[in-house]
């Protein structure tokens, strides 16, 4: 893998508003071509907004929707081949009858690709894609995509690094989720984030807390570590329907260590050189190269407690 610069972006997506997000998109993506980004990724649904699609009819959905060489594809293509960049960002797509939670990424030779969200839940009318996303980019690095749910599942990240993902795009919309396990997240209180400039320290305390920062420690750098590769986590922040995002985008490397991260309650951007010659040696490599398959089969086979991620995110 050849050494590239990678940038995360955090920002609050205005609900149904893909020109207003797309703009928003279009001013990052000028920022990072001045400091020389190569890779530049976006939240999850970014373009269209995000927790709000649980409330939208199929009618709805489907005004809101677009297939994936529709005008926002066009728009991340104009800009990455402006930029000579690889750019990621989430909306919702429409494939004939069908609608997906989907994450498109242009590159500057005018090549695009898409993942659709495997464990999607917003919405019944999406549906859950079916494949694996790695390819190769011009920049001298294969890149993987796993969309927020997707990362959760220790069986994806793997699988995808076995296919030669190099780095891992992870689109988020997370932290500060309703559920009714004390031991995750948990909402932030919608004044702690309307007061944030007159009490700055109560919403700190809730994006590193366990509602944020605290919960993706958990579990986020061993994603990278454990598969040997570069994580590229960006992630929604701000007011997303009833909910606040955390932020906390954060860019880590095959060890799991973090090399740039934001903590701020605000629209951010955070970059980091993603050096090819720690992947090799990195722990997560010579662990896949110990692998011994034959031994794995179980985890090809239903045990019947398999559910629905949309069953099992709202029993959260």
């Amino acid at each position: 893998m050849d050494d590239v610069r990678a940038a995360a972006v955090q920002f609050e997506s205005i609900q149904a508003d893909k020109v207003a997000n797309l703009e928003t998109i279009r001013r990052f993506a000028a920022q990072a071509a001045e400091r020389d980004v190569q890779l530049l990724v976006f939240p999850e649904c970014c373009i269209t907004g995000y927790w709000f699609l649980r409330k939208l009819s199929r009618d709805q959905l489907g005004r809101l929707a677009e297939p994936v060489n529709g005008p926002s594809s066009e728009a991340l293509l104009e800009l990455a081949g402006h930029h000579r960049m690889t750019i990621g960002a989430g909306f919702i797509e429409a494939d004939e009858d069908r609608f997906y939670n989907t994450y498109i990424v242009a590159m500057p030779d005018g090549g695009l690709r898409r993942h659709r969200k495997l464990h999607a839940f917003e919405n019944d009318h999406i549906a859950s894609g079916a494949e694996f996303t790695v390819f190769d980019t011009p920049h001298g690095f294969r890149a993987g995509v796993l969309i927020c749910y997707d990362v959760n599942l220790v069986e994806n990240v793997r699988i995808t690094a076995l296919l030669g993902a190099e780095v891992l795009l992870a689109p988020h919309q997370t932290g500060g989720c309703r559920t009714h396990n004390p031991h995750l997240m948990g909402v932030i209180d919608r004044q702690v984030w309307d007061n944030r400039a007159r009490d700055p320290q109560a919403i700190r305390d809730e994006i590193l807390g366990e509602k944020g920062r605290g919960w993706l420690m958990r579990w986020l750098p061993s994603r990278a570590h454990d598969n040997g590769l570069f994580l590229v986590f960006a992630n929604g922040v701000g007011v997303d329907d009833d909910e606040i995002r955390t932020g906390n985008s954060m860019i880590l490397d095959p060890y799991g260590r973090i090399l740039s991260e934001t903590q701020q309650p605000a629209e951010d951007m955070v970059i980091a050189d993603l050096r090819g010659d720690l992947l090799p040696r990195s722990t997560g490599r010579m662990w896949i190269q110990a692998r011994r398959p034959e031994l794995y089969r179980q985890l090809t086979v239903s045990t019947g407690q398999e559910r629905s991620a949309r069953v099992l995110k709202f029993e959260e």
